[in-house]
């Protein structure tokens, strides 16, 4: 039988939820397994930002609820759970990404902090040499963020802001297309094929 080998998705307290149901929805239209690690304080920003809950004990409801489909196969991991399987190198994940990634996360996984699980299993997957996507969102940034995102670049992480690209859609971009073009660029590093953005191909005003 195959092992089953998902990669890790790890929300983070940051602003930016749209960019993490992004890039589930788009690994489940892949047909993806995800291991699901949602951070107490991403809770509140999901609240916030789309006023939908997620819970513990109702996690797949929610999940639904808050990516508009059927999630496809998917564990969730609780954030204080540090005996979880994504805790351990000898639990088998294709990679990890952190989006969006907070200042408080960036910090925590370049230091191996380990205050919670989306730290560790990060910081095990920086050991483990498997990819490691990381999304910070805020701006501006300190001296210290930099640092933290220099000691994740060298520990071998894609440190991959949040920032995207008008050339697919121009300046009348949706927000959507917007927060796909960040998706599909988190999946380009993870190395998953996707159709989330027009690509680039060297031809202006190419619509």
């Amino acid at each position: 039988m195959d092992r089953r080998t998902p990669w890790v998705v790890g929300v983070s307290g940051a602003s930016g939820t749209p960019y993490a149901a992004a890039v589930l929805r788009a690994l489940f239209e892949a047909g993806e397994p995800v291991d699901l690690i949602v951070s107490r304080a991403a809770r509140l920003t999901i609240l916030d930002e789309t006023g939908r809950p997620f819970r513990d004990a109702h996690w797949k409801d929610d999940l639904a609820a808050w990516l508009g489909t059927t999630p496809g196969d998917v564990v969730h991991w609780p954030a204080g759970d540090l005996a979880a399987g994504p805790s351990s190198g000898s639990y088998p994940v294709r990679g990890l990404a952190v989006v969006p990634a907070s200042t408080a996360a960036c910090a925590g996984i370049a230091i191996g902090l380990s205050k919670d699980l989306l730290q560790r299993a990060a910081e095990v997957s920086l050991k483990e040499r498997r990819r490691v996507v990381v999304v910070p969102r805020e701006t501006p940034v300190t001296r210290s963020h930099l640092e933290h995102l220099i000691a994740l670049h060298d520990a071998g992480a894609v440190v991959l802001p949040a920032s995207p690209g008008f050339y697919g859609a121009g300046a009348g971009a949706t927000a959507q297309q917007l927060v796909d073009f960040v998706a599909g660029k988190v999946l380009d590093a993870l190395g998953v094929p996707h159709s989330l953005f027009r690509r680039w191909a060297g031809e202006l005003n190419a619509r």
